[in-house]
């Protein structure tokens, strides 16, 4: 794969999905495939948030990466069981009780395995790992067992500081990439340092490197704001940076 410096398509906010829902692996999986000649040994699998592989933003994402040359899989490893407004807006309802239970690692991990199992069936030799929020969780564990050749992981959650991150440098050969931001409860500035106290400075041979959003808070490159400049081009400049990475690495 050839690519140059203006080669990087922009990220979109609104439009009309272009790729379909398919079986692999017996699990439902959005599939986005580039235009014209691509390398059919190398993809992407697209670990979603918890608003899942129907969620408009994810299949926009995903169909961006397909824009730039990638083919994208997105397993659907919630069981088609995702986060939506209308549970967040129920005063009775509490993620931590009622939704995370059910959509832990051994009910999670199994589908995922599958649809790798099935790609790799299909001729994929070469995976690149893209994570948001919920899916940076997957994408370090992908690359803690060395399944991936480079992950890049975006405002990711349910993440141990630093105990990952010294996992990751001791038992990983995989490129990570990290887009962080500001304002973020579930990777907070002082875990983002952690991460480069253990990785950065060429710590981690293999790989590293962390961007930073100013004026972005956790969700911003899914479901980001995009009449805010600041979200914009943070939303822009981690998909961005994504798609170098994978460049790169891939």
């Amino acid at each position: 794969m050839s690519f140059c410096k203006d080669c990087i398509v922009a990220v979109r906010q609104d439009g009309t999905p272009t790729g379909r829902i398919e079986k692999i692996g017996g699990v439902d999986t959005y599939v986005a495939l580039p235009q014209g000649d691509y390398p059919k040994d190398k993809a992407i699998l697209y670990l979603t948030d918890i608003f899942g592989i129907k969620f408009p933003n994810n299949q926009l994402l995903a169909d961006d990466f397909a824009r730039n040359g990638f083919q994208v899989y997105m397993p659907d490893y919630l069981h088609d069981d995702p986060v939506n407004d209308a549970l967040f807006a129920d005063p009775n309802w509490e993620i931590n009780r009622d939704w995370f239970p059910t959509h832990m690692e051994e009910y999670t991990r199994p589908l995922l395995d599958a649809v790798i199992v099935g790609l790799k069936e299909r001729g994929i030799t070469v995976f690149g790992a893209t994570g948001y929020c919920f899916g940076g969780r997957y994408s370090l564990d992908l690359a803690f067992e060395n399944l991936v050749h480079a992950i890049a992981i975006t405002h990711p959650s349910a993440i141990s500081t630093p105990a990952d991150f010294e996992r990751l440098l001791s038992t990983s050969r995989v490129p990570l990439l990290i887009n962080s931001c500001e304002v973020d409860l579930m990777f907070p500035i002082e875990d983002q340092k952690k991460a480069d106290e253990v990785l950065g400075g060429g710590k981690y041979k293999w790989g590293y490197e962390r961007t930073y959003w100013e004026g972005c808070v956790h969700g911003f490159a899914v479901r980001g704001d995009m009449s805010d400049p600041l979200v914009k081009a943070g939303k822009e400049g981690a998909f961005k940076a994504t798609v170098e990475w994978f460049i790169k690495y891939l």
